[in-house]
């Protein structure tokens, strides 16, 4: 009786204190926001990879995204039907969508949610690898992409309908018309009020169905690491296409003076950021084409006389060049204006005035030193017979001559031996 009375404080103080301790679980959150590419594939690969290491209740993806490559939301797809994890996708905060690729992982996932004044919808497939599809070939893009859609809606019980709508006429919907239409599975003002209403949700994971127990759960936050989140912003459109512009530069300057290395170094860089980002993107290659010719005429103009016809042809290819660089439909996928002319005016202005100027002033005739006294024209201090004395630019010289030159007769520097010139009689030209 003795040993049980002992035991019965023990007994109180792991009920008070034990229980809930070990009862406490935690939900990890990530973002994703942005155009949906490569880096956003590794991003949440990992993000999935880490709830699954650390026992977490859930993995709830923050979605804001305008849409992305096909390929990729396929990557991240793959990631979440595979997870061992439930991962819930919120749409949030308002203000947000989930367009083009953000419909598909919003399909794909366990628990799909929307905050209030969202939308959803406009899933309409991009491609990767530029170049204009013909009729057919686009069918056959838009039949897998419809298809596709409805095989994921249909695994996770959603509106096959609406899916295979949201593809093919690019339909658009509000957080309310989700709800009612079985899009999503609830609307939920904040991150407190998801992890309640999906409390006790039975899901399927890759590995058999889940509980869930999120209701009160600790929330963990798993941030994109500094490296993916440069990378992320170096695949922008427009800090690819400027980064690729800059390349250029660099290495003709390194080209057009050989052993400077520094220009070398930073344009070397550049290019290779540049192309890293572009082989994310839907390229055309006619505009990468026009681009590069539009830069050859540039150059063409510092040496050839062409009365400005080939600064304007170079000004109008780079120009059309950038603006078909990406093709893409979406004008987040794009090259924006904004960009686009500040920088062929600065190009323009570049090999047009500092590049030309300067090969300009290379090319110049020396007006100092040795090599500037050739051709200048003197007096004779006294006669030339054949050795005597002249002034050139106000300096007296020792000066020779093959015929003999009177005293204060105008003569012509014709060449330098040490420190004698070598003159000619000169003969102005009449008027």
């Amino acid at each position: 009786m003795r040993r049980q009375s002992m035991m019965w404080p023990v007994i109180l103080l792991m009920s008070l204190f034990g229980r809930p301790a070990l009862a406490r679980t935690h939900v990890d959150v990530t973002t994703l926001d942005g155009v949906i590419g490569p880096v956003m594939v590794k991003h949440i690969a990992e993000s999935i990879k880490t709830a699954e290491q650390d026992s977490a209740a859930c993995l709830v993806i923050e979605m804001d995204t305008p849409g992305g490559l096909l390929e990729s939301t396929q990557l991240i797809i793959k990631s979440i039907l595979a997870s061992e994890v439930p991962v819930a996708v919120y749409i949030a905060p308002s203000g947000s969508g989930a367009g083009s690729a953000g419909v598909f992982i919003t399909m794909s996932a366990h628990v799909a949610a929307m905050a209030p004044g969202t939308n959803i919808g406009a899933a309409h497939p991009v491609g990767i690898g530029g170049g204009i599809a013909d009729s057919t070939m686009a069918k056959k893009i838009e039949n897998f992409t419809a298809s596709y859609i409805r095989t994921i809606a249909q695994r996770r019980g959603r509106n096959i309908e609406w899916a295979e709508k949201a593809v093919r006429e690019s339909a658009s919907i509000t957080e309310r018309e989700a709800a009612d239409l079985r899009v999503i599975d609830f609307i939920a003002a904040d991150l407190d009020s998801l992890l309640a209403k999906m409390d006790t949700l039975a899901v399927e994971v890759a590995h058999g169905k889940r509980t869930l127990h999120t209701k009160g759960a600790e929330v963990r936050r798993l941030e994109m690491g500094w490296r993916d989140t440069l990378l992320a912003s170096l695949s922008n459109p427009n800090i690819a296409y400027l980064m690729m512009l800059l390349g250029f530069y660099g290495l003709f300057f390194e080209l057009a003076n050989p052993g400077a290395v520094f220009p070398g170094v930073i344009g070397g860089i550049c290019l290779i950021v540049a192309l890293f980002a572009l082989q994310t993107l839907p390229i055309n290659y006619a505009g990468l084409l026009l681009i590069l010719i539009g830069l050859a005429m540039f150059i063409a103009e510092i040496k050839i006389t062409s009365h400005g016809a080939l600064t304007i042809g170079g000004i109008i290819a780079t120009t059309l060049g950038s603006m078909m660089l990406i093709d893409s439909p979406y004008p987040f996928l794009r090259v924006s204006l904004r960009v686009i002319i500040p920088a062929v005016l600065a190009t323009t202005a570049f090999f047009v005035f500092a590049v030309g100027f300067g090969l300009k002033a290379q090319r110049r005739k020396p007006t100092t030193g040795s090599q500037g006294l050739i051709g200048s024209a003197g007096v004779a201090l006294s006669a030339l017979t054949p050795q005597g004395h002249i002034l050139v630019h106000g300096e007296q010289w020792a000066a020779r001559s093959d015929q003999p030159i009177e005293k204060g007769e105008p003569v012509q520097v014709v060449g330098l031996t040490g420190l004698t010139l070598h003159v000619v009689r000169h003969r102005p030209k009449e008027v």
